[in-house]
């Protein structure tokens, strides 16, 4: 039986600290008996949860002997982590346990270096600001979670759900998963790689910038076929110069601009129209439905179907 400690930290979000406990305290083998035992561990014996008070019935002393140890988030993802908590944390690590964070609990585990020189995810709305306070950290807000072993980190409430099912996976194969999966009214297949769905109504335009006047023509324009030529005519300069300047003031360049945009303009078109995937893809101006598929799935890491099934 493998032991499971989930540390709860002060202002600790309840459904992060309650989905490893529900989902893990579920789990059983084949021969019905259960696959794990849960240790709810604190630095003191009572934590702040928002709503109400938690008792934790271990201390830190709860990581010794667990296979894996859960950060769950925090309503404040950057207060300072206490010493004691990353040095238990740190200690564990050096003892080979493993240890995952559920969403913006990617902060606190940040927090104790472990996380620097690797890839990590967390909420695509704090992945900004995990980059910014942790450089080192290469941050993807684009998939489900990330798995590098024995550190591994997650994205929203529902990817906590994934990493969880997926270390059920490793622990035990894809039956045992697959039961607990059945258990929580989840799939089992989606795995890390999927896009997390993120909401933009529009590509970004920066204020301000003197590429602003073109971006909203663009916007404007995502059903016309438009090459580079036409966009550079358009901004009246040439392509070089074009690229240049899309590269200072958006990180992309005007074609990948454009892609991005039309394929949220097509998220919203799925969301809310009943046009079929082909009328929508020649709406937003790609040129054939299978680029159009290509190009989203590429994009949000979905098909055109599946991402209409799930949001409309």
């Amino acid at each position: 039986m493998h032991t499971v400690a989930v540390l709860a930290l002060d202002r600790v979000i309840p459904f992060d600290l309650s989905t490893p406990i529900e989902v893990f305290t579920r789990t059983r083998l084949p021969d019905g008996r259960p696959g794990y035992r849960i240790r709810v561990c604190a630095e003191q014996p009572e934590v702040d949860a928002g709503s109400f008070t938690l008792r934790a019935p271990w201390g830190l002393e709860g990581f010794k002997g667990a296979d894996t140890i859960i950060v769950p988030g925090t309503a404040d993802p950057t207060a300072p982590l206490a010493p004691a908590v990353r040095d238990a944390l740190r200690a564990a690590a050096d003892d080979g346990t493993r240890i995952a964070s559920l969403c913006v609990g990617t902060f606190p585990l940040a927090a104790t270096g472990l996380l620097d020189g690797l890839r990590a995810t967390t909420h695509w709305m704090a992945s900004d600001l995990l980059a910014a306070t942790y450089p080192d950290i290469e941050v993807d807000p684009n998939v489900l979670y990330v798995d590098n072993g024995r550190l591994l980190t997650s994205a929203g409430a529902a990817a906590g759900l994934d990493l969880c099912l997926h270390m059920i996976r490793r622990d035990y194969g894809s039956a045992v998963a697959a039961d607990a999966a059945r258990l929580s009214v989840m799939p089992l297949e989606r795995e890390g790689g999927q896009a997390q769905f993120i909401v933009q109504n529009h590509a970004p335009t920066p204020r301000g910038s003197t590429l602003e006047p073109l971006l909203l023509w663009l916007q404007g324009n995502l059903g016309s076929e438009l090459s580079l030529a036409d966009i550079a005519a358009q901004a009246g300069t040439s392509t070089r110069t074009l690229i240049r300047r899309f590269r200072e003031q958006t990180g992309s360049t005007p074609l990948q601009w454009l892609h991005r945009a039309r394929v949220r303009q097509a998220q919203h078109l799925l969301e809310t129209t009943p046009h079929s995937v082909e009328r929508i893809g020649a709406q937003v101006g790609f040129g054939s439905p299978t680029a159009f598929r290509d190009r989203f799935k590429r994009t949000t890491g979905v098909s055109p179907h599946t991402y209409r099934r799930t949001f409309s």
